[in-house]
Protein backbone atom coordinates (compact mmCIF):
# COMPACT_ATOMS: atom_id res chain seq x y z
CA UNK A 1 0.00 0.00 0.00
CA UNK A 2 1.24 3.52 -0.80
CA UNK A 3 -0.74 6.75 -0.51
CA UNK A 4 -4.18 6.58 1.07
CA UNK A 5 -6.87 6.32 -1.61
CA UNK A 6 -9.99 6.91 0.53
CA UNK A 7 -11.08 10.03 2.37
CA UNK A 8 -14.34 10.17 4.35
CA UNK A 9 -16.08 13.53 4.00
CA UNK A 10 -19.28 13.02 6.01
CA UNK A 11 -20.69 10.37 8.34
CA UNK A 12 -24.21 9.68 9.55
CA UNK A 13 -24.50 10.09 13.33
CA UNK A 14 -27.30 7.51 13.64
CA UNK A 15 -25.95 4.79 11.35
CA UNK A 16 -22.59 3.73 9.90
CA UNK A 17 -23.30 5.37 6.53
CA UNK A 18 -20.49 7.56 5.23
CA UNK A 19 -19.79 9.64 2.14
CA UNK A 20 -16.27 9.96 0.81
CA UNK A 21 -13.97 10.05 -2.20
CA UNK A 22 -11.77 7.31 -3.67
CA UNK A 23 -8.80 8.54 -5.72
CA UNK A 24 -7.57 6.64 -8.79
CA UNK A 25 -5.41 7.54 -11.78
CA UNK A 26 -8.55 7.49 -13.95
CA UNK A 27 -10.32 9.99 -11.75
CA UNK A 28 -11.96 10.35 -8.37
CA UNK A 29 -15.25 8.74 -7.46
CA UNK A 30 -17.66 9.71 -4.71
CA UNK A 31 -18.86 7.02 -2.33
CA UNK A 32 -21.13 5.22 -1.84
CA UNK A 33 -21.42 4.21 -5.49
CA UNK A 34 -22.84 1.49 -7.72
CA UNK A 35 -20.94 -0.12 -10.60
CA UNK A 36 -22.81 -1.18 -13.75
CA UNK A 37 -21.74 -4.69 -14.75
CA UNK A 38 -19.99 -5.02 -18.10
CA UNK A 39 -18.86 -8.64 -17.87
CA UNK A 40 -17.29 -8.80 -21.32
CA UNK A 41 -16.27 -5.15 -21.45
CA UNK A 42 -19.77 -3.97 -22.32
CA UNK A 43 -22.94 -3.29 -20.33
CA UNK A 44 -25.69 -5.18 -22.13
CA UNK A 45 -27.64 -2.95 -24.58
CA UNK A 46 -25.64 0.15 -23.52
CA UNK A 47 -22.74 1.95 -25.22
CA UNK A 48 -19.78 3.46 -23.36
CA UNK A 49 -21.37 6.86 -24.02
CA UNK A 50 -24.63 5.65 -22.46
CA UNK A 51 -22.74 4.61 -19.31
CA UNK A 52 -20.89 7.93 -19.15
CA UNK A 53 -24.23 9.73 -19.36
CA UNK A 54 -25.73 7.84 -16.41
CA UNK A 55 -23.48 9.41 -15.08
CA UNK A 56 -21.15 6.62 -13.96
CA UNK A 57 -17.44 6.94 -13.30
CA UNK A 58 -16.77 3.22 -12.87
CA UNK A 59 -17.89 -0.09 -14.31
CA UNK A 60 -17.17 -3.71 -13.53
CA UNK A 61 -15.82 -6.36 -15.86
CA UNK A 62 -14.77 -9.96 -15.32
CA UNK A 63 -11.29 -11.48 -15.51
CA UNK A 64 -12.50 -15.03 -16.21
CA UNK A 65 -14.63 -14.03 -19.19
CA UNK A 66 -12.10 -11.56 -20.64
CA UNK A 67 -9.35 -14.15 -20.32
CA UNK A 68 -11.40 -16.55 -22.45
CA UNK A 69 -12.71 -13.91 -24.87
CA UNK A 70 -11.14 -11.85 -26.39
CA UNK A 71 -8.06 -13.21 -24.58
CA UNK A 72 -4.99 -11.58 -23.07
CA UNK A 73 -3.11 -11.31 -26.39
CA UNK A 74 -5.82 -9.12 -27.90
CA UNK A 75 -6.20 -7.02 -24.77
CA UNK A 76 -2.46 -6.40 -24.48
CA UNK A 77 -2.20 -5.54 -28.18
CA UNK A 78 -5.05 -3.05 -27.71
CA UNK A 79 -3.26 -1.41 -24.79
CA UNK A 80 -5.61 -2.78 -22.13
CA UNK A 81 -9.36 -2.82 -21.61
CA UNK A 82 -9.69 0.97 -21.32
CA UNK A 83 -8.39 1.41 -24.87
CA UNK A 84 -10.13 -1.69 -26.19
CA UNK A 85 -13.61 -0.50 -25.17
CA UNK A 86 -13.01 3.26 -25.43
CA UNK A 87 -13.60 3.90 -21.72
CA UNK A 88 -11.45 6.53 -20.04
CA UNK A 89 -12.86 6.20 -16.54
CA UNK A 90 -12.45 3.62 -13.77
CA UNK A 91 -12.66 -0.15 -14.26
CA UNK A 92 -12.88 -2.86 -11.60
CA UNK A 93 -12.34 -6.47 -12.60
CA UNK A 94 -13.63 -9.39 -10.57
CA UNK A 95 -11.13 -12.23 -10.33
CA UNK A 96 -13.53 -14.80 -11.76
CA UNK A 97 -13.50 -16.89 -8.59
CA UNK A 98 -17.30 -16.93 -8.41
CA UNK A 99 -17.61 -17.94 -12.07
CA UNK A 100 -15.07 -20.72 -11.62
CA UNK A 101 -16.82 -22.04 -8.53
CA UNK A 102 -20.14 -22.07 -10.41
CA UNK A 103 -18.63 -24.40 -13.02
CA UNK A 104 -19.19 -27.20 -10.47
CA UNK A 105 -18.28 -30.40 -12.32
CA UNK A 106 -15.88 -28.65 -14.71
CA UNK A 107 -13.28 -27.48 -12.18
CA UNK A 108 -10.90 -28.79 -9.52
CA UNK A 109 -9.77 -26.58 -6.63
CA UNK A 110 -6.54 -27.30 -4.76
CA UNK A 111 -4.45 -25.30 -2.32
CA UNK A 112 -2.31 -24.15 -5.25
CA UNK A 113 -5.03 -22.92 -7.57
CA UNK A 114 -7.94 -23.91 -9.80
CA UNK A 115 -8.00 -26.13 -12.88
CA UNK A 116 -11.14 -25.66 -14.94
CA UNK A 117 -12.63 -26.29 -18.34
CA UNK A 118 -13.96 -23.43 -20.41
CA UNK A 119 -17.74 -23.20 -20.57
CA UNK A 120 -17.25 -22.26 -24.24
CA UNK A 121 -15.32 -25.16 -25.72
CA UNK A 122 -14.25 -27.42 -22.86
CA UNK A 123 -10.58 -26.41 -23.14
CA UNK A 124 -8.49 -26.81 -19.98
CA UNK A 125 -7.14 -23.79 -18.06
CA UNK A 126 -5.45 -23.00 -14.75
CA UNK A 127 -5.69 -19.99 -12.43
CA UNK A 128 -3.64 -19.35 -9.31
CA UNK A 129 -3.11 -16.24 -7.16
CA UNK A 130 -0.17 -15.03 -9.27
CA UNK A 131 -1.70 -15.63 -12.68
CA UNK A 132 -4.87 -13.76 -11.68
CA UNK A 133 -2.74 -10.71 -10.87
CA UNK A 134 -0.83 -11.10 -14.16
CA UNK A 135 -4.04 -11.32 -16.21
CA UNK A 136 -5.44 -8.21 -14.53
CA UNK A 137 -2.16 -6.39 -15.17
CA UNK A 138 -2.79 -7.09 -18.85
CA UNK A 139 -6.42 -6.00 -18.59
CA UNK A 140 -5.24 -2.81 -16.90
CA UNK A 141 -8.15 -2.46 -14.48
CA UNK A 142 -7.90 0.20 -11.78
CA UNK A 143 -9.24 -2.17 -9.12
CA UNK A 144 -8.12 -5.79 -9.29
CA UNK A 145 -9.75 -8.51 -7.19
CA UNK A 146 -7.75 -11.31 -5.61
CA UNK A 147 -8.52 -14.94 -6.38
CA UNK A 148 -10.85 -16.34 -3.73
CA UNK A 149 -12.92 -19.44 -3.07
CA UNK A 150 -16.64 -18.72 -2.93
CA UNK A 151 -18.78 -21.60 -1.57
CA UNK A 152 -22.58 -21.51 -1.98
CA UNK A 153 -24.86 -20.12 0.70
CA UNK A 154 -25.90 -23.59 1.87
CA UNK A 155 -22.34 -24.91 2.28
CA UNK A 156 -21.29 -26.58 5.53
CA UNK A 157 -19.23 -24.77 8.15
CA UNK A 158 -16.33 -27.07 7.26
CA UNK A 159 -16.52 -25.95 3.61
CA UNK A 160 -16.67 -22.29 4.65
CA UNK A 161 -13.68 -22.74 6.97
CA UNK A 162 -11.67 -24.40 4.22
CA UNK A 163 -12.55 -21.55 1.84
CA UNK A 164 -11.49 -18.94 4.42
CA UNK A 165 -8.08 -20.55 4.94
CA UNK A 166 -7.50 -21.06 1.23
CA UNK A 167 -8.62 -17.52 0.38
CA UNK A 168 -6.22 -16.11 3.00
CA UNK A 169 -3.30 -18.17 1.68
CA UNK A 170 -4.05 -17.10 -1.88
CA UNK A 171 -4.35 -13.46 -0.79
CA UNK A 172 -0.89 -13.52 0.80
CA UNK A 173 0.64 -14.98 -2.38
CA UNK A 174 -1.32 -12.58 -4.60
CA UNK A 175 -0.37 -9.50 -2.60
CA UNK A 176 3.32 -10.41 -2.62
CA UNK A 177 3.20 -10.93 -6.39
CA UNK A 178 1.32 -7.64 -6.79
CA UNK A 179 4.15 -5.79 -5.07
CA UNK A 180 6.72 -7.66 -7.18
CA UNK A 181 5.07 -6.64 -10.48
CA UNK A 182 4.26 -3.31 -12.09
CA UNK A 183 1.34 -1.91 -14.12
CA UNK A 184 1.76 -2.19 -17.89
CA UNK A 185 0.02 1.00 -18.97
CA UNK A 186 1.31 3.68 -16.60
CA UNK A 187 -1.65 3.97 -14.21
CA UNK A 188 -1.86 2.67 -10.65
CA UNK A 189 -3.75 -0.56 -10.01
CA UNK A 190 -5.25 -1.39 -6.62
CA UNK A 191 -5.48 -5.03 -5.46
CA UNK A 192 -8.42 -5.87 -3.20
CA UNK A 193 -8.66 -9.01 -1.00
CA UNK A 194 -12.05 -10.66 -0.48
CA UNK A 195 -13.44 -11.63 2.92
CA UNK A 196 -15.17 -15.02 2.99
CA UNK A 197 -16.76 -17.10 5.76
CA UNK A 198 -20.32 -17.70 4.61
CA UNK A 199 -22.80 -16.56 7.24
CA UNK A 200 -20.78 -17.86 10.19
CA UNK A 201 -19.88 -14.89 12.45
CA UNK A 202 -16.64 -16.38 13.77
CA UNK A 203 -15.37 -17.33 10.32
CA UNK A 204 -16.26 -13.89 8.96
CA UNK A 205 -14.25 -12.28 11.77
CA UNK A 206 -11.36 -14.70 11.24
CA UNK A 207 -11.24 -13.99 7.51
CA UNK A 208 -11.36 -10.23 8.05
CA UNK A 209 -8.64 -10.27 10.71
CA UNK A 210 -6.32 -12.34 8.53
CA UNK A 211 -6.79 -10.15 5.47
CA UNK A 212 -6.41 -6.90 7.41
CA UNK A 213 -2.82 -7.99 8.09
CA UNK A 214 -2.13 -7.48 4.37
CA UNK A 215 -2.73 -3.73 4.82
CA UNK A 216 -4.59 -3.47 1.52
CA UNK A 217 -6.07 -0.23 0.17
CA UNK A 218 -9.63 -1.61 0.25
CA UNK A 219 -11.51 -4.73 1.29
CA UNK A 220 -14.30 -6.69 -0.37
CA UNK A 221 -17.11 -8.65 1.23
CA UNK A 222 -17.65 -11.78 -0.84
CA UNK A 223 -19.61 -14.99 -0.50
CA UNK A 224 -23.00 -13.32 0.06
CA UNK A 225 -26.11 -13.18 -2.15
CA UNK A 226 -25.34 -16.80 -3.07
CA UNK A 227 -28.55 -18.37 -1.78
CA UNK A 228 -28.42 -17.64 1.95
CA UNK A 229 -31.48 -16.16 3.75
CA UNK A 230 -31.67 -12.36 3.51
CA UNK A 231 -31.48 -11.90 7.28
CA UNK A 232 -28.25 -13.94 7.38
CA UNK A 233 -26.76 -11.79 4.63
CA UNK A 234 -27.57 -8.59 6.51
CA UNK A 235 -26.18 -10.02 9.77
CA UNK A 236 -22.93 -10.85 7.98
CA UNK A 237 -22.67 -7.32 6.59
CA UNK A 238 -23.16 -5.95 10.09
CA UNK A 239 -20.29 -8.10 11.35
CA UNK A 240 -18.08 -6.83 8.52
CA UNK A 241 -18.88 -3.27 9.53
CA UNK A 242 -17.57 -4.05 13.00
CA UNK A 243 -14.43 -5.84 11.79
CA UNK A 244 -13.11 -4.04 8.71
CA UNK A 245 -11.00 -0.85 8.97
CA UNK A 246 -13.11 2.29 9.09
CA UNK A 247 -10.65 4.23 6.92
CA UNK A 248 -10.68 1.77 3.99
CA UNK A 249 -13.42 1.37 1.34
CA UNK A 250 -15.70 -1.66 1.74
CA UNK A 251 -16.99 -3.35 -1.41
CA UNK A 252 -20.04 -5.62 -1.14
CA UNK A 253 -19.90 -7.94 -4.13
CA UNK A 254 -22.97 -8.87 -6.16
CA UNK A 255 -25.61 -7.12 -3.98
CA UNK A 256 -28.39 -6.35 -4.67
CA UNK A 257 -31.90 -4.83 -4.61
CA UNK A 258 -32.39 -1.10 -3.97
CA UNK A 259 -33.48 -1.96 -0.41
CA UNK A 260 -30.31 -4.06 0.04
CA UNK A 261 -28.19 -1.11 -1.05
CA UNK A 262 -29.83 1.30 1.38
CA UNK A 263 -29.49 -1.12 4.31
CA UNK A 264 -25.90 -1.93 3.40
CA UNK A 265 -24.91 1.73 3.13
CA UNK A 266 -26.33 2.19 6.63
CA UNK A 267 -23.87 -0.51 7.72
CA UNK A 268 -20.82 1.18 6.26
CA UNK A 269 -20.58 -0.27 2.74
CA UNK A 270 -19.14 2.04 0.08
CA UNK A 271 -19.05 0.09 -3.20
CA UNK A 272 -21.61 -2.11 -4.93
CA UNK A 273 -22.16 -4.06 -8.14
CA UNK A 274 -25.01 -6.24 -9.31
CA UNK A 275 -26.42 -7.55 -12.59
CA UNK A 276 -29.95 -6.90 -11.31
CA UNK A 277 -30.61 -3.56 -13.08
CA UNK A 278 -29.89 -4.94 -16.56
CA UNK A 279 -30.95 -8.55 -15.99
CA UNK A 280 -34.31 -7.51 -14.56
CA UNK A 281 -34.71 -5.00 -17.38
CA UNK A 282 -34.34 -7.75 -19.95
CA UNK A 283 -37.21 -9.51 -18.16
CA UNK A 284 -39.45 -6.42 -18.34
CA UNK A 285 -39.00 -5.51 -14.66
CA UNK A 286 -38.50 -1.84 -13.86
CA UNK A 287 -37.37 -0.39 -10.53
CA UNK A 288 -39.36 2.50 -9.08
CA UNK A 289 -39.59 4.22 -5.71
CA UNK A 290 -42.72 2.14 -5.14
CA UNK A 291 -41.05 -1.18 -5.85
CA UNK A 292 -40.72 -3.12 -9.10
CA UNK A 293 -43.25 -3.24 -11.91
CA UNK A 294 -43.53 -5.70 -14.79
CA UNK A 295 -44.13 -3.66 -17.92
CA UNK A 296 -45.60 -6.71 -19.68
CA UNK A 297 -48.61 -6.51 -17.36
CA UNK A 298 -51.81 -5.87 -19.32
CA UNK A 299 -52.66 -2.82 -17.24
CA UNK A 300 -49.90 -0.88 -19.00
CA UNK A 301 -51.32 -1.50 -22.50
CA UNK A 302 -53.30 1.76 -22.44
CA UNK A 303 -51.10 3.66 -19.96
CA UNK A 304 -49.71 6.62 -21.90
CA UNK A 305 -48.01 8.23 -18.91
CA UNK A 306 -44.19 8.43 -18.91
CA UNK A 307 -42.32 5.36 -17.72
CA UNK A 308 -40.97 7.59 -14.94
CA UNK A 309 -40.76 11.38 -15.11
CA UNK A 310 -37.96 11.63 -12.53
CA UNK A 311 -35.30 9.14 -13.64
CA UNK A 312 -33.80 9.71 -17.11
CA UNK A 313 -34.55 11.13 -20.56
CA UNK A 314 -35.70 7.77 -21.94
CA UNK A 315 -38.02 7.25 -18.99
CA UNK A 316 -39.55 10.69 -19.55
CA UNK A 317 -39.65 10.41 -23.34
CA UNK A 318 -41.45 7.07 -23.73
CA UNK A 319 -44.76 5.91 -22.30
CA UNK A 320 -45.49 2.73 -20.38
CA UNK A 321 -47.81 1.72 -23.22
CA UNK A 322 -45.02 2.04 -25.77
CA UNK A 323 -42.54 0.04 -23.67
CA UNK A 324 -45.25 -2.59 -23.09
CA UNK A 325 -45.63 -2.80 -26.87
CA UNK A 326 -41.86 -3.12 -27.43
CA UNK A 327 -41.61 -6.07 -25.06
CA UNK A 328 -44.61 -7.78 -26.60
CA UNK A 329 -43.05 -7.45 -30.05
CA UNK A 330 -39.55 -8.37 -28.77
CA UNK A 331 -38.00 -5.18 -30.11
CA UNK A 332 -34.40 -4.61 -28.95
CA UNK A 333 -35.21 -0.97 -28.23
CA UNK A 334 -37.37 -2.16 -25.35
CA UNK A 335 -34.36 -3.80 -23.68
CA UNK A 336 -32.31 -0.64 -24.14
CA UNK A 337 -34.97 1.65 -22.67
CA UNK A 338 -35.64 -0.64 -19.70
CA UNK A 339 -31.93 -1.13 -18.99
CA UNK A 340 -31.27 2.59 -19.20
CA UNK A 341 -34.12 3.29 -16.80
CA UNK A 342 -32.96 0.73 -14.22
CA UNK A 343 -29.33 1.81 -14.37
CA UNK A 344 -30.30 5.45 -13.94
CA UNK A 345 -32.53 4.49 -11.01
CA UNK A 346 -29.61 2.77 -9.24
CA UNK A 347 -27.13 5.57 -9.97
CA UNK A 348 -29.61 8.21 -8.80
CA UNK A 349 -30.33 6.19 -5.66
CA UNK A 350 -26.62 6.25 -4.77
CA UNK A 351 -26.44 9.98 -5.52
CA UNK A 352 -29.41 10.62 -3.24
CA UNK A 353 -27.79 8.62 -0.44
CA UNK A 354 -24.57 10.62 -0.74
CA UNK A 355 -26.55 13.86 -0.56
CA UNK A 356 -28.57 12.72 2.47
CA UNK A 357 -25.44 11.61 4.33
CA UNK A 358 -23.78 14.97 3.71
CA UNK A 359 -26.91 16.85 4.81
CA UNK A 360 -27.37 14.80 7.98
CA UNK A 361 -30.68 13.40 6.72
CA UNK A 362 -29.73 9.83 5.82
CA UNK A 363 -31.39 7.90 8.65
CA UNK A 364 -34.84 9.51 8.32
CA UNK A 365 -34.67 9.38 4.53
CA UNK A 366 -33.65 5.67 4.57
CA UNK A 367 -36.55 4.76 6.83
CA UNK A 368 -39.00 6.59 4.57
CA UNK A 369 -37.49 5.07 1.42
CA UNK A 370 -37.68 1.50 2.74
CA UNK A 371 -41.24 1.97 4.00
CA UNK A 372 -42.38 3.19 0.59
CA UNK A 373 -40.31 0.79 -1.53
CA UNK A 374 -41.32 -2.32 0.42
CA UNK A 375 -45.01 -1.43 0.89
CA UNK A 376 -45.99 -2.71 -2.56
Amino acid sequence: MTDKIFHIQSSCTSTSARAGIITTDHGNIETPFFMPVGTYGAVKTQSSEDIENLPSDVLLSNTYHLYLRPGTDILQSAGGLHQFMNWNKIILTDSGGFQIYSLANSRKITDDGVTFRSHLDGSKHYFDPKSIVDIQRIIGSDFMMMLDECPPGDASKREWEKAVNRTTDWAKIGMEHYHDTKPLYGHKQILIPIVQGGTDPDLRKQSAEQLIELNADAYAIGGLAVGEPKEDMLSSIKIMNECLPKDKPRYLMGVGTPADLVRSVSMGVDMFDCVMPTRNARNAQLFTLDGTINIRNAKYKNDFSPIDDSVCDMSKKYSKSYLHHLFNTKEILGLRIASSHNLHFYIQLMSTMREKIKNGEFNSWANEFLKRYESN
